[in-house]
């Protein structure tokens, strides 16, 4: 390739990572095998179809697309501000890594279970605005599943939990636990309360993993998740007093967000080394509300139908603002990585939707596996 066509590819903001051959991301020892997508029995052209002019034109601010099918990664193209080494802020997709780290922290004894109260672990917060019995009867796993009584909406910009109320303040951890409780609030009679999507809720479930684990939150992802995976950059949002965010933002390599995708596929299991239980991995899996016709709610992980030529497909997802999704249908033995900067831009999800079906579902063959 002539130097005015290799800068032209610049120009429109498309970067292919090296490949030791036509089609075949480069095999960079980094736990991820590779090979072309036809291997895989993988169609090129819808893939091939995802240039820089179509990114531009419809899927703005798309920094990169990952395919990994049948334990290989098969494509791999970067775009605009995207790259190798750069360290994603897919928001609230990284959610989904404090659901596998309470898994973790179960397996290691430091948690009994998921179903104990939330609030018994924060006593040194104590005392909490707004408590009494509803607050004290908040679980782990109402947190995880946005069900708790915690008056806490991030899709209402005037509910008194929404997420951008804590950002300005210095500390994170008094705000949430001094949130009000719905009214309102009932169970239903399988013991799940209604969906409210409480980023707040989350943040105090990193917090409750930081004391119960009596380590730093970082360091506890590093040994037990981070470092077995082979991931070395990562970059925390943290609050001004320095809390670690468990509710997103974390900021991870797009290979490396393949890589937890991977590890949620495979219910927990990389490369044979079981690193987070798998029966909580399934349970994660497990749908705990449906949110709309669209969607359904597992732990921290989103569940949603998608369309392709060969029918319907079932997929999990960890979604964040932006149009970030890293998804997994583990009945096709594949996971997509898309990372964009989208943000706070309406139809973001619904375009990473439409590019997941026109340009990868549509290179599935029409058959099981």
């Amino acid at each position: 390739m002539s130097v005015g066509r290799l800068t032209l590819r610049f120009v429109l903001g498309l970067y292919v990572a090296a490949a030791g051959a036509a089609g075949v991301p480069a095999a960079l020892k980094d736990g991820l095998l590779v090979a072309a997508p036809t291997d895989v029995a993988l169609r090129d052209a819808p893939l091939d179809s995802l240039t820089a002019q179509v990114i531009a034109a419809d899927f703005p601010d798309t920094t990169s697309v990952l395919v990994f099918r049948n334990e290989r990664l098969v494509f791999e193209r970067y775009f605009g501000s995207g790259g190798l080494n750069v360290l994603n802020d897919t928001r609230s997709a990284t959610k989904t890594l404090t659901a596998l780290i309470v898994g973790q922290a179960i397996a290691d004894g430091a948690l009994r279970t998921a179903d104990q109260p939330a609030f018994a672990q924060l006593r040194d917060l104590a005392p909490f605005r707004h408590d009494g019995p509803m607050k004290q009867a908040v679980t782990l796993m109402d947190l995880l599943t946005m069900s708790s009584a915690l008056d806490c909406n991030d899709f209402d910009a005037a509910n008194v939990g929404n997420e951008e109320n804590m950002y300005p303040l210095t500390n994170w951890s008094r705000w949430a636990v001094d949130l009000p409780v719905k009214d309102d609030y009932a169970r239903s009679p399988g013991g799940r309360g209604p969906f409210s999507y409480c980023t707040g809720g989350v943040f105090l479930v990193g917090q409750v993993v930081q004391r119960t684990t009596r380590q730093p939150l970082d360091q506890y992802f590093d040994a037990r998740l981070f470092r077995p995976l082979g991931i070395r950059e990562r970059q925390w949002a943290r609050s001004p007093g320095g809390e670690f965010q468990t509710g997103g933002g974390l900021r991870l390599r797009s290979r490396d967000l393949l890589k937890l995708g991977v590890l949620i596929m495979g219910n927990g299991n990389w490369r044979g080394a079981q690193l987070v239980p798998e029966p909580w991995v399934r349970r994660m899996q497990s749908v705990s509300n449906v949110v709309n016709e669209q969607q359904s709610y597992g732990m921290l992980y989103w569940q949603r139908q998608y369309s392709s030529p060969c029918g319907s497909i079932n997929g999990w997802s960890m979604s964040g603002n932006g149009g970030n999704a890293i998804v997994s249908v583990p009945l096709k033995s594949l996971v997509v990585v898309v990372t964009r900067t989208h943000y706070n831009q309406k139809g973001m999800h619904d375009e990473t939707v439409r590019l997941l079906e026109k340009h990868v579902f549509a290179a599935l063959p029409c058959t099981t596996g």
